[in-house]
């Protein structure tokens, strides 16, 4: 079987599960890797066959998306051209984490493809929404990267499809101890912006990992490091804490390890929104804003006792054996809102 795994390119999270996942779908025939975007700070470790252009965001320096960025890079015209020249009948299945050029030439060309993607989980109507549903940021998620059947993975198994994070050899491997530090990942702010509210809380060590950052400086009561894998690991195995965006992998990681929690999640970005509001109902710490207030909020939330420590266990080759499963049964339905969802076991 011949398999092209599709990996969307904003953010880390995409490329860090395509590390786990393509080596064990190699198992099952060849795989060439595509990636779309350019905002991927790690390293797969695996050969990218294709490089895309695609849609994505750009972040911004003050805890949003840099809009201008990102409209200066969209182009509808090299994404229809993408979509219309990749060779997709090359392929006998796609694998599709969210990556839109390969979800809509397999949907054109009829090729089949299964979304294998924390943004598939939003498909189901029992996932965790802000109080404030935002429809036009829901239709996106559906139709952004469509897909003919859906794996998802979430914080918690909301739905028959959804399964709890893949959490990543290299962070199942780590020894968690507490050194007192503060792990801080936060990519759509600005380290420079970031540091007077952590050096108002001088009885605290912060390694800040940033996207802005060329090289590693210390500032205080702060070191400031660029996003480096190892580095970044290190720093987390050794925590008390970890506050990062309301993304998917680095609050899973962290609550994975039993680290103190705080999520931030970007500005105008629906799908962090979601997030957050799953995790506030597991009892996560969330911020919605910086505000002048934040060091009060910072100390106020290191004082308070406990952490939560879900059991993820190592499901991989579950959802693995699923996505194959579903591949071989192209006419089951991505799950519709309102509707049961209908999967393959």
């Amino acid at each position: 079987m011949k398999i092209l795994y599709a990996v969307q390119g904003t953010g880390n999270g995409h490329a860090s599960r395509a590390s786990e996942f393509i080596p064990l779908f190699r198992q099952h025939g060849s795989v060439d890797v595509l990636v779309s975007g350019n905002s991927v700070d790690v390293d797969m470790g695996q050969p990218v066959s294709y490089h895309l252009c695609g849609i994505s965001y750009s972040f911004g320096r003050k805890g949003g998306i840099d809009i201008p960025k990102t409209l200066q890079k969209l182009s509808l015209m090299r994404f229809y051209r993408e979509v219309r020249d990749f060779p997709i009948q090359r392929y006998d299945l796609v694998i599709n984490d969210f990556e839109p050029v390969t979800a809509w030439a397999a949907k054109k060309a009829g090729v089949p493809c299964v979304a294998l993607s924390h943004q598939a989980s939003f498909l189901s109507e029992n996932t965790p929404r802000p109080a404030l549903r935002n429809p036009a940021a829901e239709a996106v998620i559906r139709y952004f990267a469509p897909a003919q059947s859906a794996v998802g993975v979430h914080f918690s198994r909301y739905d028959s499809f959804i399964h709890t994070p893949l959490i990543r050899t290299a962070v199942r491997n780590l020894n968690p101890v507490n050194r007192g530090h503060v792990t801080v990942y936060l990519p759509a702010y600005d380290d420079q912006w970031l540091l007077r509210f952590f050096q108002a809380v001088p009885g605290v060590k912060w390694h800040v990992f940033s996207k802005s950052c060329r090289s590693a400086y210390t500032a205080g009561n702060v070191d400031v490091m660029p996003v480096s894998g190892d580095g970044y690991l290190k720093s987390l195995e050794s925590c008390h804490g970890l506050m990062c965006g309301a993304g998917f992998e680095a609050p899973a990681e962290g609550l994975y390890l039993g680290k103190k929690l705080m999520v931030i999640p970007m500005k105008n970005q629906y799908e962090q929104k979601c997030n957050a509001a799953a995790l506030s109902e597991m009892g996560v710490k969330v911020v919605n804003t910086i505000r002048n207030d934040f060091p009060i909020r910072i100390s106020n939330w290191l004082d308070q006792p406990g952490t939560i420590k879900p059991d993820y266990a190592d499901n991989k080759w579950d959802l693995v054996d699923q996505v194959l499963a579903l591949a071989e049964t192209s006419a089951v339905p991505v799950p519709v809102p309102g509707r049961p969802v209908v999967t393959v076991s």
